[in-house]
């Protein structure tokens, strides 16, 4: 059982043990005890050797006027405030403050002087450092409060793997593979990296990056209109930041990109629209460019247009739109990789048959293959080049095909290699599909030309 010792002063018993009377030590407890004062009670005479207890509720405004001995974890996530020192402080009065959240460089955090001075100026101070920290002791009217330790940033724990998320309507963040996770963006949005990781567990991340396909071209004369040309298609891939799966051809090898604590904005270019009749017209419209991680891929050319025999130019692009069916002397087709990047983005159209009076437009180009020559007469179509199949998202998954002209009785009848393909007769889907960059078909007066189909962004990284 417990006992209970009551007195009212402990004070040194005179004797061998007293060496100087006004030095005496008085010793409460022995090795490893606790020495706990009862609940309720409060000590005197101790003293502060110069530190705080710190407040671990947050504060998210000021907390009407700091207690001396206080310290304070301050959230400025939501907006600015300040803290006002103590009214009226005696000399050794302390309070310090700390960024919870890291955000005084967005969100400053002021310091209200409450009267007296701080650091011999009369005016609030400021942090706007993220992760700043403060310690003020009062030493007189003088100087007032006094900064005796700051630091200019918190130390946060680091992950050897990139830690991030992402953001947008739509747009996933799926783990593959058991150690690597990818991030899927079908539209805008912000591929957010909170820790970058290090280059001894993985600090890098892989990419594909398609651009919107260009539109076709629906020609109201008997000669074809030209097919849209594929968005640009651009791929990293590096078995040690993404592990194994098979890339395409036109892979870029160890191109990962190393990142760094940010939010990465990552545009999705939208297909080009169709070139409507009647002539003059330019064509179909060019696809807009996708971006991410620093990357651009350029939009597919738009199906070449017709207003006379010699307005049969496919428009670059990522990859070439076709070239529109006529009897002029020029052959053009729009060319691929524009603006030109290593391995190539995109191949160039098909050229057209020149002919008279009838003649087919050529096929939109492809990542990996060209357009393809329209043939002579009414019925004279192409197919569009092939495009590129990636495992990136772990499916085997084929990207930035050409569209196929119209094909009249051909047969087959231009498969676009994943881009819209464009008939003679009025049937559906010849527009390119969404998400892959294919491009729209070409088509003739009877016939329905399509639009381009929208890119997509993906990225890869190792996350354990």
């Amino acid at each position: 059982m417990a006992s209970t010792i009551k007195v009212d002063n402990v004070q040194n018993q005179p004797g061998t043990n007293i060496i100087n009377k006004c030095s005496t030590t008085i010793t409460i407890g022995a090795s490893s005890d606790t020495v706990t004062l009862a609940c309720g009670a409060s000590q005197t005479g101790f003293g502060r050797t110069g530190t705080v207890d710190w407040n671990t509720t947050k504060i998210t405004a000021d907390p009407a006027n700091a207690v001396s001995g206080t310290g304070y974890f301050c959230d400025t996530s939501g907006g600015a405030f300040t803290v006002t020192l103590p009214t009226s402080p005696s000399a050794g009065d302390i309070v310090a403050v700390a960024d919870y959240t890291r955000t005084f460089a967005t969100y400053n955090l002021t310091i209200g002087r409450n009267s007296k001075p701080i650091g011999g100026s009369d005016n609030d101070a400021k942090l706007d450092t993220n992760g700043q920290s403060a310690t003020f002791v009062f030493v007189d009217d003088t100087e007032g409060w006094i900064n005796t330790q700051e630091t200019s940033a918190s130390l946060t724990g680091q992950s050897d793997y990139v830690i991030a998320t992402v953001s947008g309507a739509c747009n996933t963040l799926t783990t593959v593979d058991t150690n690597y996770k990818v991030a899927k963006f079908v539209g805008p949005g912000t591929f957010t990296v909170s820790c970058a990781g290090t280059a001894c567990g993985n600090n890098k991340a892989d990419y594909l990056v398609v651009a919107g396909g260009g539109g076709g071209y629906q020609n109201c004369g008997a000669d074809n209109g030209g097919a849209g040309g594929a968005g640009g298609f651009r791929e990293s891939y590096t078995p040690a930041v993404s592990g194994p799966y098979t890339a395409s051809p036109l892979k870029a090898a160890c191109g990962a990109i190393t990142l760094t604590a940010q939010g990465y904005p990552i545009v999705v270019g939208g297909g080009g629209a169709y070139g409507p009749p009647p002539p003059p017209s330019p064509g179909g419209t060019p696809g807009e460019v996708s971006s991410g991680l620093g990357i651009s891929s350029a939009g597919g050319g738009g199906g070449g247009g017709a207003g006379n025999p010699t307005l049969v130019q496919g428009n670059d692009g990522g990859s070439g739109g076709g070239a529109s069916g006529g009897a002029g002397t020029c052959n053009c087709a729009g060319a691929g990789n524009t603006p030109p990047v290593s391995p190539p983005q995109g191949q160039p159209g098909g050229k057209n048959t020149s002919g008279s009076p009838d003649s087919g437009g050529g096929g939109g180009g492809g990542a990996t293959e060209a357009g393809v020559q329209g043939s002579a007469g009414a019925s004279g179509g192409a197919r569009g080049g092939a495009g590129a199949t990636t495992e990136i998202t772990n499916t085997p998954t084929a990207y930035a095909g050409g569209a196929g002209s119209a094909c009249g009785a051909q047969s087959p009848c231009g498969t676009g290699g994943y881009g819209g393909n464009g008939p003679l007769a009025t049937t559906p889907n010849v527009n390119g599909d969404t998400n892959t960059g294919g491009g729209g078909g070409g088509a003739k007066s009877s016939g329905i030309q399509g639009s381009g189909g929208s890119g997509i962004v993906v990225i890869r990284y190792k996350f354990q």
